[in-house]
């Protein structure tokens, strides 16, 4: 019997709580937070993963409690620095709460993580920091990266045409006389 075979080795373990991250998520999208945090918990006493503490997290902050859920980002990043999913997750939680400038650092933490499959979100979400704030032109850049990121991201998209529209209220084409 190889070491990956054996239940008690690390990768057997790693293996197992990964298994368990994924019928967490599943109910998780589900609806059922209740049930999808008591599994990525079960995920987390197997092994301990990033994935299970930031998903965790994510399911908190559905509960709106972003404490929480941002105390389980940091976990995450304590295990796997290069995992970009929580350096996002913060800035999101800090931007929901309306802490746009603590969201900021958290946001671009996240773009340069290198374990990242993702990273029209945090440019989305940099794009929402500076509409909020009222600098429609960094908005606008960030919207349009996140689309270049991602094609087919319909809300980046929406926003981009939405931040045009302020941009064109602000400063009207002048009329032909």
């Amino acid at each position: 019997m190889s070491d990956e075979e054996r239940p008690d080795t690390p990768e057997a373990k790693r293996q197992e709580a990964m298994e368990v991250v994924g019928k967490a998520y599943q109910l998780h999208m589900k609806g059922d937070l209740d049930k999808a945090i008591e599994l990525y918990t079960d995920s987390i006493e197997i092994c301990p993963t990033a994935e299970a503490f930031t998903f965790r997290g994510w399911a908190k902050s559905f509960e709106k409690d972003f404490d929480a859920a941002i105390e389980d980002c940091h976990r995450a990043i304590d295990l796997d620095p290069e995992f970009g999913n929580p350096y996002n997750d913060i800035g999101a939680y800090y931007l929901e709460q309306g802490e746009l400038d603590d969201a900021i650092p958290w946001l671009k933490m996240a773009l340069k993580a290198q374990r990242y499959e993702s990273y029209c979100f945090p440019q989305f979400n940099l794009g929402r920091v500076f509409e909020r704030k009222g600098d429609l032109d960094q908005a606008l850049k960030h919207y349009r990266s996140a689309l270049d990121e991602n094609p087919r991201y319909a809300v980046a998209a929406k926003a981009i045409e939405r931040v045009k529209a302020k941009l064109a209220e602000r400063n009207p084409e002048p009329s032909a006389n």
